[in-house]
């Protein structure tokens, strides 16, 4: 008898386009593990089908009328703090990025995004995990690059662990990458949570971006 197949991750889409809406909800219908759950055409009616759907995952236009994606995204993640968000827009200005990701969103994308792309952000979402489009990146690694006194108060290694966070790496990864146990990898990343002053990866990056934190020649692209 063969095991039952595993419950598909259920999404919700915000955004006022209705032809985006469309072409995304058939975008998810290719994939037997991905749902749509419900539609909303701006971040208003978005939390209501928070409320009464409960989806695993929104994906999130920005730009809206009667109530934007960033205010939205803040508002999911304060009142439904188990539905992940991923930025899905078509601007990648540096300040939507920070805003966004403040507000709590996980990942970053584009509207361009291919749709296997999309489909890997959604699953990794699912599981905790960033992704940034990499447009996205290269605007943190501009950030990183500039001082910023904060940098004092990490170590050579550190700064370079870090740089491979904001690529996105998993602890496993980043110990691949630099050739350390995994013990020492997480030992790094919780000193430099730590420093930073913040709880989570995500909030490291937000870090990166807003503050504009130097790594120096560290980054590893």
């Amino acid at each position: 008898m063969e095991p039952p197949a595993p419950t598909p991750i259920r999404i919700g889409i915000v955004d006022d386009h209705a032809m985006l809406r469309k072409g995304l909800a058939v975008f998810l219908m290719s994939y037997p593990d991905l749902k749509l759950i419900g539609e909303a055409s701006n971040g208003k009616e978005g939390l209501v089908l928070c409320a009464d759907e409960q989806p695993d995952i929104i994906l999130m236009d920005l730009m809206m009328p009667i109530m934007d994606g960033i205010t939205a995204t803040r508002h999911i993640r304060h009142d439904f703090p188990a539905i992940q968000v991923i930025a899905l827009t078509s601007f990648g200005e540096e300040r939507l990025i920070k805003e966004v990701l403040e507000a709590g969103a996980i990942s970053y994308l584009f509207k361009k995004a291919s749709a296997d792309d999309l489909a890997n952000a959604i699953r990794a979402a699912q599981n905790g995990i960033s992704t940034f489009a990499p447009e996205v990146t290269e605007i943190l690694i501009q950030s990183i690059r500039k001082p910023h006194s904060i940098s004092e108060d990490l170590t050579s290694r550190e700064r370079e662990v870090l740089s491979l966070m904001v690529k996105g790496m998993s602890n496993h990864e980043i110990s691949i990458a630099l050739t350390i146990s995994g013990a020492t990898t997480k030992n790094h990343v919780s000193n430099i949570l730590s420093k930073l002053g913040v709880a989570t990866r995500i909030e490291a990056v937000v870090r990166v971006l807003g503050e504009s934190i130097n790594l120096g020649d560290f980054y590893i692209s």
